[in-house]
């Protein structure tokens, strides 16, 4: 009877942990449209103006805190006997899974560094893409904007 409360309560707790889990395709998306950024832009041609470094946001996958909540609830198992069991239990796998996520997030202290490429087109349109390197692009550089992406032209 046990075992299968404390089975039911990991499976619960994983449930919940996992739906937290992020699996888009586009990471950066939401922040770009809030900030107003277009990373959407189809095709146009231009010139940088100017490009900025920025630091990306840790991002995890929600493994650590999946693992961590287990390890967790499975530590809190171990602790009383009854009610006091079950207590131990939720808070070992909700405590597992907020440090199991927060060692998730530390892997890459900095983040994912960014840039920022701001590009004058043709028409005098202002466009800022946000991509995850410049390769060679420069400051004055003839460039062409594909799927959201700046291209030495």
């Amino acid at each position: 009877m046990k075992v299968t409360r404390t089975l039911a309560a990991l499976v619960a707790a994983s449930a919940l942990l996992g739906g937290c889990a992020s699996n888009s395709s586009q990471p950066y998306a939401s922040d770009s449209y809030r900030s107003g950024y277009d990373n959407t832009a189809s095709t146009g041609y231009g010139t940088i103006e100017s490009i900025q470094v920025t630091a990306g946001e840790n991002r995890t996958s929600g493994a650590g805190a999946i693992v961590g909540g287990l390890v967790g609830a499975l530590a809190g198992n171990q602790v009383g006997s009854g009610g006091g069991r079950t207590a131990a239990t939720v808070a070992g796998g909700v405590a597992g899974a907020a440090i199991g996520n927060r060692v998730e997030a530390n892997r890459n202290p900095d983040g994912q560094q960014m840039y920022s490429v701001n590009v004058r087109l043709d028409n005098g349109e202002y466009r800022t893409i946000v991509q995850d390197n410049v390769y060679d692009l420069r400051t004055g550089n003839r460039v062409r904007i594909v799927d959201g992406r700046v291209y030495r032209y």
